[in-house]
């Protein structure tokens, strides 16, 4: 397709998305810290990597599952429940409390957080997915970036991008998911409009999944052209994007400034020379992602956004001084 302004506008919009959750994580790292929010007694044990596998791959399991069967109102309930709670999170240290101690309340943290989880419910409009989906960005990367060293960070953005590149090109069962969460209109995908008067609420339903090899010539050709036609913004009205292609790279950036501590490039606010590189390396991947993905197919995006930022973060702690087996969190088990 050919490029225009909207499609420009478009991609910088999910360019300034992707920044907004680095530096949401960022920001969050120390206040996560502080609160107690750190999951893990030591974030350096690869075993941690496991984990967060497990649970990524059991949550695709289940939603999976349960379109399949039809349960899909089971996963839309889930996935409010569960955009309340981790806007909780978030605005639970950067909103004041009431009280100290024991005793202290975050009231307006959740009465915000149930009013986002309301709004999401019954008028899930774009801006209100990417306002509640840029949130939750910021808090999972911050959560994960200070529960995941470095060691356990990369072991985890590696197998995420093979199995990403696996399952969009390979299985193409991410393709099957991703449907069927944006027929939910859950913030589970970004949604950049190209157009003001563009309406998430009234879009006929997206269709990503790619066309069965198998099939007759005559109905496979047509089948292609539907999904070269779902994979093309300007044929859909949007640009369309995981949450998750956010929130994966930018748990480097999180746990490179927490857990690589070198000299703030901004007093007062965690980053680092290393974590900046690592955004760097994560929009370099988005950009050739963009430009892949405006024309016309789907594609995996965690092996160009995870791969960017690894090497972005190992080339800003080389930079730094830093040797490379310290980078890589390796020094305890040698």
């Amino acid at each position: 397709m050919r490029m225009n302004s909207r499609v420009y506008a478009a991609g910088g919009a999910t360019i300034a998305i992707f920044v907004l959750v680095q530096i949401g994580a960022l920001v969050l790292v120390e206040p996560f810290q502080s609160a107690g929010y750190q999951p893990v007694e030591n974030p350096s044990n690869p075993t941690n990597t496991l984990l967060y596998l497990l649970g990524v791959f059991a949550a695709t399991g289940v939603m999976l599952t349960a379109f399949r069967f039809g349960a899909d109102r089971l996963v839309h309930v889930l996935i409010v429940g569960s955009s309340a709670f981790l806007s909780y999170y978030v605005l639970s240290v950067v909103l004041p409390s009431f009280g100290t101690g024991i005793g202290a309340t975050h009231l307006p943290a959740a009465g915000i957080s149930l009013v986002l989880a309301i709004a999401l419910f019954v008028y899930p409009e774009w801006y209100i997915i990417d306002t509640i989906g840029i949130i939750m960005g910021m808090g999972a990367a911050g959560l994960f970036g200070i529960s995941l060293g470095l060691l356990p960070a990369i072991l985890l953005l590696t197998v995420l991008a093979v199995y990403d590149a696996i399952s969009v090109y390979k299985t193409e069962h991410m393709l099957t998911l991703a449907s069927g969460v944006m027929d939910l209109k859950i913030p589970v995908v970004l949604v950049i409009p190209l157009t003001l008067s563009y309406s998430y609420i009234d879009s006929p339903p997206e269709r990503m999944d790619q066309t069965d090899e198998n099939e007759e010539s005559e109905e496979s050709n047509e089948n292609e052209a539907e999904t070269a036609a779902a994979g093309s913004p300007d044929s859909r009205g949007a640009f369309f994007i995981g949450l998750g292609d956010a929130v994966m790279p930018s748990v480097l950036v999180a746990s490179a400034a927490f857990f690589l501590p070198t000299a703030p490039l901004v007093p007062g606010f965690a980053l680092t020379l290393p974590a900046l590189t690592a955004m760097i390396g994560t929009l370099c991947g988005l950009i050739i992602l963009i430009k892949m993905v405006m024309e016309g197919r789907p594609h995996a995006g965690l092996p160009l956004l995870n791969g960017g930022a690894i090497v972005g973060y190992l080339l800003g702690a080389s930079v730094s001084g830093v040797p490379l087996v310290r980078a890589l969190g390796l020094i305890p088990y040698l």
